[in-house]
């Protein structure tokens, strides 16, 4: 079995292809972009096997949203998520010294074994005057492609120890007194077309689902340019803590689908999250990446045939 192919341009960044189609599924850009807009890896473009992209890249009212990335907000009063910092009774202010990045280290692995593709590699986190905040060991995984079923999967984890002497505190927008914008974590920004989309749980449907909880959420749209839709699953894995039933600081999830579409897995949306010094934070996430608008039932036979 052929499975996907891996074009790295060494210092920029990695692209994957489903060789069965010729798609291009994503390039993983680790290159640093511009310092206002917190440089960090991201996934771009994301694209269906039937070769539409689903995602948006330095829109016009966020030039900080690209792709699929990993963000934090507000951490410790600093603000790796890019552009302006939200401060309570202000509004969004222009802080340029709060505006810090997350670095591209190197890699431990870039392979693919016929069936699954693994990036594996090692970044780390600095508020603006360039400290060194945290560590972080980055793991995607491409797999599940299937062109028969218009459907691919990628697992992100991320295992980010703190490397001050303090503790490091993850917020959003919420935590610092902005309702309903508990924004932080891995983020994924929908295309323009996306705008007014489908919004499913497993039990419950629409935008009201923003700042719940529930193991899974999945977002549809139609696309520009080409005929038909597209469906974005987003999973967390059984250990993260996404019931409130494992621990202190259980995710909610952050969804948009008004004025534009966005998905984020938050961890830190109502409360603040806590990492003591030398200690490591985990999550793990799958996003199936499907040709489609897929409905509640085939969501939940895709998850209960490919389990983690």
């Amino acid at each position: 079995m052929t499975g996907p192919h891996i074009v790295h341009a060494h210092g920029d960044r990695i692209t994957v292809t489903e060789p069965t189609t010729g798609v291009e599924l994503f390039s993983y850009v680790y290159r640093p972009e511009a310092a206002w807009e917190a440089p960090k890896p991201y996934l771009h473009p994301i694209r269906t096997l039937g070769n539409a992209v689903v995602t948006d890249y330095r829109p016009n009212d966020h030039r900080w949203h690209k792709g699929l990335q990993l963000t934090a907000s507000h951490l410790s009063g600093q603000n790796l998520w890019g552009g302006n910092t939200y401060v309570h009774g202000e509004g969004y202010v222009a802080l340029p010294d709060r505006v810090g990045s997350m670095a591209h280290v190197g890699f431990d692995e870039v392979a693919s074994d016929g069936s699954r593709v693994v990036i594996a590699e090692r970044l780390t986190w600095h508020p603006r005057g360039g400290e060194l905040w945290a560590e972080e060991q980055r793991r995607i995984e491409v797999h599940d492609v299937d062109p028969a079923a218009g459907s691919w999967a990628l697992t992100w984890t991320s295992a980010i120890t703190n490397r001050r002497d303090e503790p490091l505190l993850f917020g959003s927008p919420t935590t610092a007194g902005r309702e309903m914008a508990g924004y932080t974590g891995l983020f994924w920004r929908g295309p323009r077309a996306f705008r007014d989309g489908r919004v499913l749980g497993p039990d419950s449907e629409g935008p009201d689902l923003m700042g719940k909880q529930a193991p899974w959420l999945a977002y549809s749209g139609e696309h520009d340019g080409v005929d038909g839709h597209a469906t974005l699953v987003f999973a967390h894995a059984p250990e993260n803590d996404h019931t409130g039933a494992g621990g202190a600081h259980p995710a909610h999830w952050f969804v948009r689908n008004e004025p534009f579409a966005a998905v984020a897995p938050s961890w830190a949306f109502y409360d603040e999250l806590q990492l003591a010094p030398g200690d490591t934070l985990t999550r793990r996430y799958r996003v199936v990446v499907a040709d489609g608008a897929w409905e509640r039932d085939e969501i939940a036979k895709y998850l209960e045939a490919h389990p983690w």
